[in-house]
This record gives C-alpha cells, sequence and structure tokens, in this order.
C-alpha cells in the first residue's frame, strides 16, 4: 500500500482566460476543478497506475468535503481527519496571456488532530511506502516531517519525501528511501543555481552523502535525472 500524507490539501480551481483584464471583468474559456496537494496528486497518479494507495491529512468545512469526495472518485482511499474550524484552501490558477497562481493559507491545525494522524501512521507496515509530500501549515513546527520519520526507524517502510529548503534537509539523517526536489529546489539547498545536468547530477549526489537513499530530481521541460 502506498500511504501518502498531505498537511495542507486544497481544492484547484484551474480557468483559462482568453483575455485578462485586471482592472475589469474577466470572462473564462474553461474551468475545472481538482483535488489538489502533493499527496494528493501521488495518490491519484498511483490509482491511475493500478497502484493501491490511501491519502491521509486534514480537511475542513465544505471544500474539505468536495476534495476528498473528488479523491474518491480517481479511486483513492482515503482516511482523511475533520478539522473543527476553518476551510480547506482554495488554489486559484488563472492561465491567460500570462499564468497567475493565487494559493490560499489554510486552516490551522491543533495539537490532538496531529496525534490523531501519528495514531493512523501506526497502520503502515513492513512492505509499504509512505509518502511526505509538500509544505505545511505555518502553524505546525518546521520538524513535523522529522517526527513522523523518527517514528518509522527500524520499521520497513520505504519513506519518500517531496518538500523544500529545511523540510527536506533536515530530514536526510534518517536515510529516507527517495527525495524528490526539482532542480530550483535543490539549487537553493547549496545556495546556487543549477543550468546544467551534470550540476544538478554533483548536487543530487550530494543529497545521498547527506542520507538519501535516491534522489528524484525534476527538470520541468527538461526532464528529470
Amino acid at each position: 500500500m502506498i500511504y501518502t500524507v498531505t498537511f495542507n490539501p486544497s481544492l484547484d480551481y484551474v480557468v483559462q482566460v482568453g483575455h485578462f483584464t485586471a482592472d475589469g471583468i474577466s470572462r473564462t474559456d474553461t474551468e475545472h476543478v481538482y483535488p489538489g496537494g502533493k499527496g494528493n496528486n501521488v495518490a491519484v497518479v498511483a490509482s491511475n497506475l493500478g497502484q493501491k494507495s490511501r491519502a491521509l491529512g486534514f480537511k475542513a468545512g465544505f471544500t474539505g468535503d468536495a476534495m476528498e469526495a473528488m479523491l474518491k472518485q480517481y479511486g483513492c482511499d482515503t482516511d482523511f481527519i475533520m478539522l473543527d474550524e476553518g476551510l480547506t484552501r482554495i488554489n486559484v490558477k488563472v492561465k491567460a496571456e500570462q499564468e497567475f497562481e493565487i494559493n490560499g493559507q489554510g486552516p490551522a491545525i491543533p495539537d490532538d488532530k496531529i496525534r490523531q494522524l501519528l495514531d493512523k501512521l501506526d497502520a503502515v507496515g513492513e512492505g509499504d511506502m509512505l509518502v511526505l509530500s509538500g509544505s505545511i501549515p505555518n502553524t505546525l513546527p518546521d520538524d513535523m516531517y522529522e517526527k513522523i520519520m523518527r517514528r518509522f526507524m527500524g520499521r520497513k517502510v520505504k519513506v519518500c519525501v517531496d518538500a523544500a529548503r529545511g523540510l527536506l534537509v533536515n530530514v536526510l539523517k534518517y536515510h529516507p528511501f527517495l527525495v524528490k526536489p526539482n532542480s530550483r529546489e535543490l539549487g537553493e539547498v547549496f545556495g546556487c543555481v543549477l543550468k546544467r545536468e551534470e550540476e544538478v547530477i554533483r548536487c543530487a549526489k550530494k543529497l545521498q552523502q547527506m542520507g538519501a537513499v535516491n534522489v528524484l530530481v525534476s527538470m520541468a521541460g527538461d526532464g528529470a535525472v
């Protein structure tokens, strides 16, 4: 089983606009709504590939219910924890002559709900894969991924981490099975801008030296390493 954890999922509202007018009314040509958040994306793709996946995380309000219902329509098993206050965020993606993105902040997650998530993660067992992906709300401590990985030390679970900067670097000492920065995030780790594939490879190998077992670096239109 592939388990995914998304601390700050979303509904992604994606619209195509023929001509965007900043100081007037713009009419959409097409509009779509998707369940968002990196962990949710992994769960959907895994389901599309015929793999059993279970999406974990937090939801809030009617937007959270809609997000979870959409994941089920994609064939994902879900087990989200309902928060008592707030709304699952809505991210707006506008595709026009230029592209614009407005990402919501997301609800606060209290300590008792975090403990519920950790209890659910105890069901992840030998041979399973756990994917920790995306940002965490600013109301949570920045060692959240570390706390989860410490719980899996010595258990035969393959943990994959897709995160940026400190969230990524701080888990390397726990030897994640896979980390997946993009080339910009990888450059930020080492304080440089990576322009050539050989530079990406050199920095990716540094992540292995720091503890990652495998490193996958996405490079947008240039593919991946």
